[in-house]
């Protein structure tokens, strides 16, 4: 039996050891496509959108950024209208007077580009505020990660009837840095799980990035925003698919955008989503 186990052991470690050879394959490049990064909210200040194009998977470098499109934000229900400027890789719009976006709103993308014209709608959902922060110091024993530092938690109740989806983005010390994005039905993982309660521990503590866990003197920031359903899906659809990975990750495919082309016979087609979110924030300095 010992000599059977022994032979058994010897073909599989040969059948691993044997699979070392270089294999150089010829992948074709593919057809590269505009990718929309456009996302409407109800602050105030500086809206941006922008245009990349997709880069093949073989090919390094940074997305070449588009700049010759014609972008204009329709509000549905009050009838106005944002026409977007490009400057230095971006299209914007200065809402610093007045916000371009308002709950309960319908609002239109209208893209021109190539000759050609592509739209898209979202509307524009409700928002409870973060009331607080907290943080916790935790030692390299006490954290489950191992790494010694402060644990945050944010605190924010669900707004009562409907269904409401949300996006949970943290950063530390600026905007610019963005740690960790959470999702959530009525401050839960899954609809009719509860409703007017407070955003539960699991979601509420993923604001922290557990191998980089927060230091005296940095700063904590929460955005939570607003989601339509279909904004819902997609962001979280793209999240899985940006974080697949493992012997059991789930197999690629593409995420559907909501721009469509609304050209006889077009033929430009854009990636990416066309977006709205109410906003609230918070933020706290560890000391």
């Amino acid at each position: 039996m010992k000599k059977l186990l022994l032979y058994i052991s010897i073909i599989i470690a040969g059948a691993f050891t044997a699979c070392e050879d270089a294999i150089n394959l010829n992948v074709p490049n593919g057809q590269s496509y505009p990718v929309l990064d456009a996302w409407i909210t109800n602050e105030t200040g500086i809206q941006k959108i922008r245009i990349t194009m997709s880069v093949p998977y073989t090919q390094g470098g940074t997305a070449p950024v588009v700049d010759d499109a014609k972008l204009t934000v329709h509000d549905l229900t009050s009838g106005d209208s944002y026409a977007f400027t490009y400057n230095n890789g971006y299209y914007t719009y200065d809402a610093s007077a007045k916000a371009i976006g308002v709950v309960g709103h319908v609002y239109k993308l209208h893209m021109e580009y190539k000759g050609e014209i592509l739209e898209g709608l979202d509307s524009l959902k409700r928002v409870p505020p973060v009331d607080s922060i907290t943080y916790e110091f935790k030692t390299k024993e006490q954290s489950i990660s191992g790494k010694e530092g402060y644990y945050a938690r944010f605190y924010a109740k669900d707004l009562k009837s409907n269904v409401d989806y949300y996006w949970i983005r943290s950063y530390r010390n600026d905007t610019t840095r963005r740690l960790e994005d959470n999702f959530s039905i009525d401050g839960s993982y899954d609809e009719g799980v509860s409703d007017g309660g407070s955003f539960i521990l699991p979601i509420a503590e993923g604001i922290t990035d557990y191998d980089k866990p927060f230091q005296s003197g940095e700063k904590i920031i929460v955005r939570l925003s607003s989601l339509s359903k279909p904004s819902y899906d997609f962001l979280t659809q793209v999240n899985e698919q940006v974080n697949a990975g493992g012997l059991f990750a789930k197999v690629l495919e593409n995420v559907k955008s909501n721009m469509q082309n609304t050209t006889a016979n077009g033929k430009v087609k854009v990636l990416g989503r066309f977006g709205t979110s109410a906003v609230s924030r918070a933020e706290v300095t560890v000391k």
